[in-house]
C-alpha cells in the first residue's frame, strides 16, 4: 500500500460542491457511535433503576417477566433513537444537523491553511495536475446550489461556523469543523473525521495542527475539543496532540478553569455524552 504523502494534501474550507462528499464522510464517521452512547446511558445507575421500576409496574400488568423486562428497554432504546440527533447531534456538535451551505459562505475568498510537509512534497507532473483538474471537474457535473440571500447566509455561516478539508487530488480526505458557537478567545473545534483508507496517515493530526495554527495567528488562546463519551480512540488521539480532559490541572499551579469552563453535551436524564479536551495556546 502506498503512503499517503501529505506534503500534497491542500487544507481548505469546504465549497458547496463538497457538501455531499463531506455529508458521506460524516455518515461514515457516525458509524456506531449512536449505538455506543445509547448503551452507555442506558448502563448508568439511574437508568437501570428506572428500568428496574418499570419493569417491576409492567410485572403487575403482564404474565411474562421477560416481557415485562424488555418492554422498557425496548422504548428506551427507541426514544433514544429519536432523540439523540435532536439533543446532541453527532460527533461533540452542539446542533443536531449542521448547515451545510452556512458553513460555506466566502469559502473561495479564505486562504488555505499552511501545511508544514508542503516543502517535501513530490513533484507533480503536468499529466498529474490535468489529471485533477479533470477529476474536479467530473465532481462538480451533476451537482445542484442551493439558493439563498446573501443576507440570510450571511447570518447562517456566523452561525454554522467552518469546516476545513483535507483535499488530496480532488478527493476529500478528512475534515474538521470550528463551532459557530465559540466564545471570543476560545475554538471549539468538533466532526473530526478521517477516511477509513487513510487513517492513521497523519491527516487527522495535519487537520488539527493547521487549524490550531490559524487560531494562534487569530489570537485566539484556548482550543476546546469534544469528543463522543465513549470514544477511546479519540480520547488517546487528543491527548497525543497536547489535550488535556477539562479539570486535569497537569501540574499547572494556580491554573483558572472556572474562567472558560466548556459544558459538555449532555442527553437523555441529563447524563454527559461528550468529553471535553482543553490545549492552551
Amino acid at each position: 500500500m502506498v503512503r499517503l504523502d501529505l506534503g500534497s494534501v491542500v487544507l481548505r474550507r469546504m465549497k458547496e460542491d463538497d457538501i455531499e462528499a463531506v455529508k458521506a464522510l460524516i455518515k461514515e464517521g457516525c458509524e456506531g457511535t449512536e449505538n455506543r452512547i445509547i448503551l452507555h446511558l442506558l448502563t448508568r445507575p439511574l437508568a437501570l433503576l428506572m428500568l428496574a421500576t418499570l419493569s417491576s409496574i409492567l410485572r403487575f400488568l403482564v404474565h411474562s417477566f421477560l416481557v415485562a423486562l424488555l418492554i422498557p428497554v425496548f422504548l428506551c432504546i427507541l426514544y433514544l433513537k429519536l432523540t439523540i440527533p435532536r439533543s446532541m447531534g453527532i460527533l461533540g456538535s452542539t446542533r443536531p444537523y449542521w448547515d451545510y451551505l452556512g458553513s460555506c459562505y466566502q469559502a473561495e475568498s479564505e486562504p488555505d491553511l499552511p501545511n508544514p510537509h508542503a516543502a517535501k512534497a513530490r513533484l507533480v507532473t503536468n499529466q498529474d495536475k490535468a489529471r485533477r483538474r479533470k477529476k474536479a471537474k467530473e465532481q462538480e457535473k451533476g451537482k445542484t446550489k442551493e439558493k439563498a440571500v446573501e443576507d440570510d447566509l450571511r447570518e447562517r455561516a456566523r452561525v454554522a461556523g467552518e469546516v476545513w478539508l483535507a483535499d488530496g487530488d480532488g478527493e476529500v480526505l478528512g475534515c474538521v469543523a470550528r463551532d459557530g458557537w465559540s466564545r471570543d478567545g476560545v475554538y471549539r473545534i468538533c466532526r473530526l473525521v478521517v477516511q477509513s483508507w487513510y487513517k492513521r496517515e497523519g491527516v487527522g493530526r495535519l487537520l488539527v495542527q493547521s487549524l490550531e495554527a490559524k487560531a494562534r495567528q487569530s489570537g485566539i488562546h484556548r482550543v476546546y475539543a469534544h469528543v463522543p463519551f465513549p470514544s477511546k480512540v479519540g480520547e488517546a488521539f487528543f491527548r497525543k496532540l497536547g489535550y488535556r480532559l477539562q479539570g486535569e490541572t497537569a501540574g499547572v499551579e494556580d491554573e483558572e478553569e472556572e474562567e472558560d469552563y466548556e459544558e459538555p453535551e449532555k442527553g437523555w436524564l441529563g447524563f454527559p455524552v461528550t468529553k471535553v479536551f482543553v490545549k492552551d495556546l
